[in-house]
């Protein structure tokens, strides 16, 4: 029961913190592009992404160490557990050095890769970005270790409670620096400080409440090459999704320079809130899937948490695409001015391929859980190259618009085509089963949309009132009719528990503070 528990309120939590950085992008950030400028926006947007790519030497480790040490604990194998979290920390240690070496090189080549599109000023500003942010990772890769461990112990209550907090301290603290006139610099500065921070609570609270201990002596090198070959097909896949998701700003970089960047990092803006709100439910079940996999759990269930994951998942990502479409221009000119009105474009040509496989996120954590990621990594990776290869042509003749189009094509053959083929013939879950209950779940969806986009028409863009109660009727008539005639009864139930969960919370909240009148 409280493994359930921490599995629902995190989810809930997971959508709490979504919430938060839709309305820190609504207010914060559109107020932060204006304060910096679109150029020096596209260039913090442009290093960011360009360190991000050193990400990629986690080496999926941070998911083995979640499958495994979950493995541990179903065995209640607490030694071997820790020799795990100790082999790992020396790892990632490693790993960070190796880390801080390519950043010193890549702040070396600064004028090499961006040469062509950048000033002087631009160059000089870029490496101390990068100086900050390679720091940053540095620190980040030992200690995130804490952060997977969490995770494995299904702790997702403090870790989304961390994450709040970090949400709401950054434009706090940020604002009034802008005020002072810091721009990208300090923003990278306080990036890296609440990052650090957040880590070190995570270890405090892994060696003091959860008992996490490290334990060096006995090496385990049958285990590491074990978890390697577990772990080297993330791996690759990590690379795939830097190539599709962040190749794009580095290849506008020296193409376009930074004020295409700047658009296409608003349309990625919402890409990955887009994202976000499909993993805050399979981020949580990546745990569960490992026990199932461990208990050697039949393929119908599997199935079945595919199917009702995925309906769950399909009722939010379909009211958030269609409603996108719909306002989604306006919405993005009224917060960011016309000169940002192609990020619309950018973004529809991302988030529409992408719906599929994001409904569809827990059969990622299955495959993990099964140790069957070889196939789907080396589709993608040749997919990943294609993508690269159109979208390099592509952005020279239509700037971000063809680098959208080249990552939009390369999601509809991979991500929606392959993977729901490689579903059904070799993972054995049942794919034509969860399509007959979407399309019977996308009839309420259709009726709304086209009701929608009619009376959009119609109205038309009257005003920041007229547009937000547009939105809100809009929501109202999609929740009406999901409800009527998309949702199943388990579903119901699940909504009017949530609701429940939050009105007893809420009534708690009021008793305290009458008590404490």
């Amino acid at each position: 029961m409280e493994k359930s528990k921490e599995i629902k309120l995190g989810a809930i939590l997971s959508y709490v913190v979504i919430g938060l950085n839709m309305i820190i992008g609504i207010f914060y950030t559109p107020y932060l592009t204006r304060m910096l400028g679109q150029s020096e926006y596209g260039l913090y947007s442009l290093v960011a992404s360009v360190i991000s790519y050193l990400t990629i030497l986690d080496l999926g480790f941070g998911n083995a160490i979640i499958v495994y040490t979950s493995k541990y604990l179903a065995k209640n194998d607490k030694e071997n557990e820790n020799k795990l979290h100790g082999m790992f920390f020396i790892i990632y240690v490693i790993i960070g050095i190796i880390a801080g070496i390519i950043g010193a090189i890549l702040v070396c080549n600064v004028e090499r890769l961006f040469g062509n599109s950048m000033n002087a000023e631009e160059i000089a500003k870029a490496k101390v970005l990068m100086q900050i942010l390679t720091f940053n990772l540095i620190i980040t890769f030992p200690l995130s270790i804490f952060g997977s461990i969490i995770t494995a112990y299904e702790k997702f209550i403090f870790n989304k409670l961390v994450n709040i907090v970090r949400i709401l301290i950054m434009p706090l603290i940020m604002i009034p620096l802008l005020l002072m006139g810091y721009k990208s610099v300090a923003l990278v500065i306080l990036t890296t400080i609440l990052n650090v921070v957040c880590l070190l609570i995570n270890m405090i609270y892994c060696v003091k409440k959860l008992g996490v201990k490290l334990k060096f002596k006995g090496f385990d090198f049958k285990l590491l090459k074990e978890i390697f070959a577990y772990s080297f097909f993330i791996f690759l896949n990590s690379i795939i999704d830097k190539v599709n998701w962040s190749l794009d700003n580095f290849i506008l970089g020296t193409i376009s320079g930074t004020v295409t960047v700047a658009i296409y990092a608003i349309a990625q803006q919402f890409n990955n809130m887009y994202l976000s709100f499909s993993t805050a439910i399979s981020g949580v079940l990546l745990p569960k899937v490992a026990k199932m996999e461990a208990n050697n759990c039949s393929d119908e269930e599997f199935t079945n948490i595919f199917i009702k994951t995925g309906r769950i998942q399909y009722i939010v990502m379909a009211l958030i695409i269609t409603g996108f479409v719909i306002f989604g221009k306006y919405f993005i000119t009224l917060l960011y001015g016309e000169s940002y009105e192609t990020a619309y474009y950018m973004a529809c040509i991302l988030m529409i391929p992408v719906t599929i496989p994001l409904i569809q996120n827990v059969g990622l954590n299955i495959i993990q859980a099964k140790n069957k990621y070889q196939f789907r990594t080396v589709v993608f990776f040749f997919i990943a190259i294609a993508n690269v290869m159109v979208s390099i042509p592509l952005a020279k003749l239509y700037g971000g618009i063809g680098a959208a189009m080249g990552t939009g094509l390369s999601l509809i053959i991979g991500q929606v085509i392959i993977m729901n083929v490689y579903y059904q013939k070799k993972i054995h879950i049942n794919i034509i089963k969860f399509w007959k209950e979407i399309l019977k779940m996308s009839i309420p969806v259709v009726i709304c949309f086209a009701l929608g986009l009619f009376s959009y028409k119609i109205i038309g863009n009257r005003g920041i009132i007229v547009f937000i109660l547009e939105i809100v009727v809009y929501a109202a008539i999609y929740s009406l009719l999901m409800w009527n005639f998309g949702m199943n009864l388990d579903e119901k139930n699940l909504f009017k528990r949530m609701v429940n969960i939050a009105l007893k919370k809420g009534k708690k909240q009021h008793d305290w503070n009458k008590r404490q009148e």
